[in-house]
């Protein structure tokens, strides 16, 4: 892993002075990043998976929180001294489909955050809930919002509803704490029974195993008395969406968010039961200000698994890959 990333990126023991201050231009500002998340598609991108015909050197990262040193001509969202977060996709401000808006996604299609200096786009950032520290606030750009979007922008989700939730990486225990904040009941599941005690302690209510129950769509629907949990968050992807339809009610909701998985899919299940899959790509910035409201009057405050400096961004994506985490992975600078 360090050799693809230092042969591929220059990040091998990077120093972030190493990487030379932009200047701003008009509708943009300049920011000092002071922390950054890991995300499963950072490492996709390293291993050449995800957009595989980038061309390097190329700066990862969708996730971050700085300090506005410099603002450009025509800002009129921020100020020096600002603490903020970029978005994911810097030119997604509010409705219409994530399709449209792809082509500005940081880290993926357009150049990333891992650097000392970043150019964010005036409407390409939200500033960070005071409660949260800037380690904190790093966890929210894609995790937090494609958590959110799923479960309450598209998901409606209400109090008294059940929600099952897949693994304990950064979505997961995004949509747990969102949905335990909403007065609903959380079913997790996890090959770990360690981190299932986890969960529970986090407010879910019950707790399958799937490597001890491969049969767990199944075992969610017995414990809602054999009619159906109300949302899946999937973030498997093809090899685990046969359980999460059985686990579905009549006229759930099933959000695709993750492809950990292969496989292939029998969409029988999703017709006779009238089902609604949609695909979740993140979110918008609209999106984004709503959850760190619901984050700022819930006093939510996000999992991190571990902090590392940003000169071991190798070891990190190394500690990702290896899937021992419980909640985010953060760098610090």
């Amino acid at each position: 892993m360090k050799a693809f990333l230092l042969k591929h990126f220059g990040i091998d023991g990077l120093a972030l002075e190493d990487i030379p201050r932009p200047t701003p231009r008009h509708g943009q500002v300049l920011v000092k990043m002071r922390a950054w998340s890991i995300n499963f598609r950072d490492l996709l991108v390293v291993r050449g998976i995800y957009a595989p015909k980038l061309k390097f050197p190329f700066q990862i990262l969708s996730d971050g929180v700085g300090e506005v040193i410099e603002v450009g001509p025509g800002v009129t969202r921020a100020k020096p001294g600002d603490r903020v977060a970029g978005t994911f996709m810097q030119r997604w401000v509010g409705g219409g489909a994530a399709a449209e808006k792809s082509a500005s996604a940081l880290g993926g299609e357009i150049p990333g955050v891992a650097a000392e200096y970043v150019i964010l786009d005036n409407n390409g950032f939200v500033p960070v809930p005071a409660g949260l520290s800037d380690e904190e606030g790093a966890t929210l750009p894609c995790a937090a919002v494609t958590a959110w979007h799923a479960l309450v922008t598209s998901g409606a989700l209400a109090a008294g509803e059940t929600v099952l939730v897949q693994g304990t990486g950064g979505v997961s225990l995004f949509a747990l704490q969102f949905a335990h904040a909403t007065g609903a009941r959380v079913i997790a599941t996890s090959s770990s029974d360690a981190k299932l005690e986890r969960v529970r302690e986090m407010g879910a209510s019950e707790l399958i195993n799937y490597k001890t129950t491969p049969e767990w769509g199944a075992k969610a629907r017995a414990l809602t008395n054999g009619r159906g949990v109300d949302h899946v968050v999937e973030v498997g992807g093809a090899g685990t969406l046969p359980q999460s339809l059985e686990a579905v009610r009549i006229g759930g909701r099933i959000s695709l968010i993750g492809v950990l998985t292969g496989g292939t899919v029998n969409p029988i299940p999703i017709v006779m039961k009238g089902v609604t899959v949609q695909g979740i790509y993140v979110g918008s910035r609209v999106m984004f200000e709503a959850m760190n409201d619901a984050i700022t009057v819930n006093k939510l405050k996000p999992v991190i698994d571990r902090v590392f400096p940003f000169a071991e961004l190798p070891q990190a994506l190394q500690h990702m890959e290896s899937g021992a985490h419980f909640g985010k992975i953060v760098l610090k600078a």
